[in-house]
C-alpha cells in the first residue's frame, strides 16, 4: 500500500470537513474555507475527527491517486488551521519592493517599475532594511495559489548565475558559475 495514501488525517479544533455527492471536499477553519475535487474512485471517511481515504484497487493509477489527494487534503488542513508562507528576497544594486495593500510594486533593474497585484486569498508585505536585502512576504491558507504566485514574483527577474542578482526564494542556494577566464 501507499504509505502515504493509508496515514490518517487528525482534523485539529475548531476544523471542519463536508464531503460532496460529486466527490468535493470542503474543509472550513479559523483561517478560511478551501475545496478541493477528489478522483472519482477515491472513497473518502470520515469518523469525528479522522479522515481516511481508501482506493478501489491496486492499479498503479489508483495508487498514485490514493497518495496525492491524501496528501492534497492534509495541505487543505494544515491551511486552515497554521497557514503557509515564503519569504522572497531581492539580491541585486536598486532592487526594491514596496506594497499598497495587495498590489506590489517592484523595482527590478529594469526601465521601468513592475505593478503585480497578488490575489485577495493571500496577503502580502514588503520589508526594506539598511544593510539588507529587500524582503517580500506572502501568507495565504492555499498551499498551492501560494507556492504559483511566489513562482510568478521570482520568474519576473530569475537569479542569474555570475552575479547571484535577482529575486530568489529565502534560503535558496544558486550555483555560481567562473565567469570569463582572464588573459594569457
Amino acid at each position: 500500500m501507499s504509505r502515504i495514501g493509508k496515514k490518517i488525517i487528525d482534523l485539529p479544533k475548531g476544523v471542519s470537513i463536508n464531503v460532496g455527492a460529486d466527490n468535493v471536499v470542503a474543509i472550513k477553519g479559523p483561517k478560511g474555507e478551501l475545496k478541493q475535487a477528489v478522483d472519482r474512485d477515491i472513497t473518502i471517511s470520515v469518523n469525528e475527527n479522522i479522515v481516511e481515504l481508501k482506493r478501489p484497487t491496486d492499479q498503479i493509477r489508483h495508487r498514485a491517486m490514493h497518495g496525492l489527494y491524501r496528501a492534497l487534503i492534509n495541505n487543505l488542513v494544515v491551511g486552515v488551521t497554521d497557514g503557509f508562507k515564503k519569504e522572497l528576497e531581492l539580491v541585486g544594486v536598486g532592487f526594491k519592493a514596496s506594497n499598497q495593500g495587495n498590489v506590489l510594486d517592484l523595482s527590478l533593474g529594469y526601465s521601468h517599475n513592475i505593478i503585480f497585484e497578488v490575489p485577495n486569498e493571500l496577503s502580502v508585505r514588503t520589508s526594506q532594511e539598511k544593510g539588507d536585502n529587500p524582503r517580500i512576504f506572502l501568507e495565504g491558507a492555499d498551499k498551492q495559489l501560494l507556492g504559483q504566485v511566489a513562482a510568478k514574483i521570482r520568474g519576473l527577474r530569475k537569479p542569474e548565475p555570475y552575479k547571484g542578482k535577482g529575486v530568489k526564494y529565502k534560503g535558496e542556494y544558486i550555483r555560481r558559475k567562473a565567469g570569463k577566464a582572464a588573459g594569457k
